[in-house]
């Protein structure tokens, strides 16, 4: 029976051979390696991933869906919303150290579900998402771009990332009304440790009104809590480096 896409998932499945070819050889898969998909759909990417590793783990919401992917020997099924899995327990249960991940992220909660992996970068080898292309130009934004803002500054924190494939609306069923792309994130080694929670609130503090100068907005932050140190307040948002907002982060966490 043809499943009809659910427009409150924010179902739209991969169609294209080629596309689906271009995103299999940019995760470059190999056998045994764990990897978790998010949102296998129709399991147009399941496929070829899970004949390359062997074995591959599933996230799907759809109740549907998730009974089909059962049939498939060489899938786990998670039926769950990924906002709910744990994926530390996810690389305990496949005894890895790490995790892959990869999955066509639904657009309408894509970045809920980048901070949701956040605090599980340390258990994962990378991630391979298709998101709107919008986003991911976002994630990859450098300082002083109209593009650049929290999602920048969030991912750049803890991730190596680079737009690695353009994807049109055509290869989609139904076609989405947007552009997309495959964006690839690798943690970061190198990362300064330190609180995400007060990092994302100092964050979008500072971008909650791009035009202003910072003192108008992070300033009084800052000032509330004592902050006594060296920072220009007389920028926008938009003109503060990573590491600068990191280092900020790092000196107001108590």
């Amino acid at each position: 029976m043809k499943h009809i896409p659910r427009k409150r998932f924010g179902q739209h499945f991969l169609t294209d051979p080629a596309i689906i070819d271009a995103i299999v050889r940019a995760i470059d898969p190999k056998p045994g390696q764990p990897m978790v998909e998010i949102g296998p759909g129709l399991a147009a990417l399941t496929q070829p991933l899970a004949e390359r590793l062997g074995r591959l783990t599933v996230v799907e919401l759809d109740r549907d869906l998730a009974a089909r992917l059962r049939a498939h020997p060489q899938l786990e099924v998670i039926e769950s919303d990924v906002l709910k899995v744990d994926f530390s327990d996810v690389a305990r249960h496949l005894g890895a150290e790490k995790i892959r991940v990869t999955g066509n992220l639904p657009y309408n909660i894509s970045s809920p579900i980048l901070f949701h992996l956040l605090p599980f970068a340390h258990v994962i080898e990378d991630q391979h998402f298709m998101l709107q292309k919008e986003v991911i130009d976002r994630m990859v934004a450098a300082p002083a771009t109209s593009d650049y803002g929290r999602l920048s500054v969030m991912l750049q924190w803890r991730y190596a990332m680079e737009n690695v494939l353009f994807v049109p609306p055509e290869a989609f069923d139904p076609p989405p009304r947007v552009d997309s792309a495959v964006v690839r994130m690798v943690p970061r080694a190198d990362y300064a440790p330190l609180n995400v929670d007060h990092l994302s609130e100092m964050v979008q503090v500072a971008f909650s009104q791009r035009r202003k100068l910072l003192r108008h907005t992070l300033g009084r932050w800052l000032t509330e809590r004592g902050f006594s140190g060296d920072f220009d307040v007389q920028r926008r948002a938009e003109e503060v480096p990573v590491q600068e907002f990191v280092a900020l982060a790092q000196a107001t966490s108590s």
